[in-house]
């Protein structure tokens, strides 16, 4: 048989070119368990060669599914936030190498979840990933219910119906108090995220546990929330100042929350790391380029987005499996913004 790259490729040419039957070669393009890791590579390496291209419209028949899965998150966060951009980054390069699609919906109405809901349901997608939903939304529990596949990034209401995957927020945010109570910070104040998200209520309850591992007694009045956008970390860093002008050190619950606060400790004359130390959480790419340098605590964001898909992608193979939950480590990146208070006493930084 003459081998070329066309898109005209049938799957019986595949099959003969895979040393497979043509059932194992549509079952293997269909990720069908029962395909062995031999046979699937097989198959893999014959797709190429030939440059074969699935039919969907006769996938879809065939296997019930659309090979496309749906990502819901509010407006707010699809669009304004830098941190969705690097988890679809990471979502996509698993549904790339599985040739699947990924739609992206909008929830932040009632309204809204009834239009994702019957959109789904409807078998435009396979499955669905629950982004920065805040944790009463029922819309996990309503898919699971149909059952629909979902995975959340972090714990939903309906958490056990429904895999989700987090980071560690609590000990990423006891990291962060930690390390500026070890640079002499005494005034510490922290800019919290949305407290009906998990991700917020995380990342105060682990300021908490620092203040306390520190023996520095918790202040209400060092908390204010925000809602992870740089006019809400503005807002707040504002509020804190007209409270404790003479704070000496903030936590902000996102890059771009402390991004802001940066600004508004510059436009109060506070000098950053001088005055005053600042955290962020997240380590976007940008937090690296501010003045100063912001120090943050790391969260894998595309590995937490690889990490949905690929407990998404079991779900729709084998929907009898149950939930599973997966929590990701953190890590403090220290930069200049938090140089400890004691150096820059004697002179060494700044």
């Amino acid at each position: 048989m003459k081998v070329s790259r066309d898109p005209k490729a049938t799957l019986d040419e595949v099959a003969q070119v895979a040393g497979v039957s043509r059932s194992t070669a549509s079952r293997a393009l269909s990720y069908d368990p029962r395909v062995s890791p031999h046979a699937r590579r097989s198959v893999e390496r014959a797709v190429s060669k030939l440059g074969y291209v699935p039919n969907q419209a006769g996938r879809a028949l065939a296997t019930g599914r659309s090979d496309a899965v749906a990502l819901v998150a509010p407006t707010t966060f699809l669009f304004g936030d830098p941190f969705m951009t690097r988890l679809i980054r990471g979502v996509n390069d698993v549904l790339s190498s599985r040739e699947m699609q990924l739609v992206l919906l909008t929830a932040q109405s009632a309204a809204d979840a009834d239009r994702v809901e019957r959109y789904v349901a409807a078998g435009h997608a396979d499955g669905v990933l629950l982004v920065s939903l805040p944790t009463s939304h029922p819309m996990a529990g309503r898919l699971a219910s149909r059952g629909i596949p979902v995975v959340a990034s972090g714990p939903p209401s309906d958490s056990e119906l429904v895999s989700h995957v987090d980071v560690d927020n609590v000990a990423g945010a006891a990291r962060a108090v930690a390390h500026l109570v070890a640079g002499g910070r005494r005034s510490i104040a922290t800019v919290t995220g949305r407290q009906d998200m998990p991700a917020g209520h995380d990342r105060l309850v682990g300021y908490r546990q620092g203040l306390e591992a520190a023996g520095i007694a918790y202040d209400e009045t060092l908390t204010e929330t925000g809602d992870f956008t740089r006019e809400g970390g503005a807002r707040a860093m504002r509020l804190l100042l007209i409270k404790h002008p003479r704070l000496d050190a903030v936590f902000a619950a996102s890059d771009m929350m402390a991004e802001a606060a940066l600004q508004v400790l510059a436009e109060a004359g506070r000098r950053v790391p001088e005055d005053v130390a600042v955290i962020g959480f997240d380590d976007h790419p940008m937090a690296a380029t501010l003045q100063p340098p912001l120090t943050s605590v790391r969260q894998p964001i595309e590995e937490m987005g690889r990490e949905m898909a690929r407990l998404l992608i079991d779900s729709i193979h084998s929907p009898d499996r149950q939930p599973r939950n997966v929590i990701l480590s953190t890590r403090l990146e220290v930069r200049a913004s938090s140089a400890p208070a004691v150096l820059q006493l004697t002179g060494q930084v700044g």
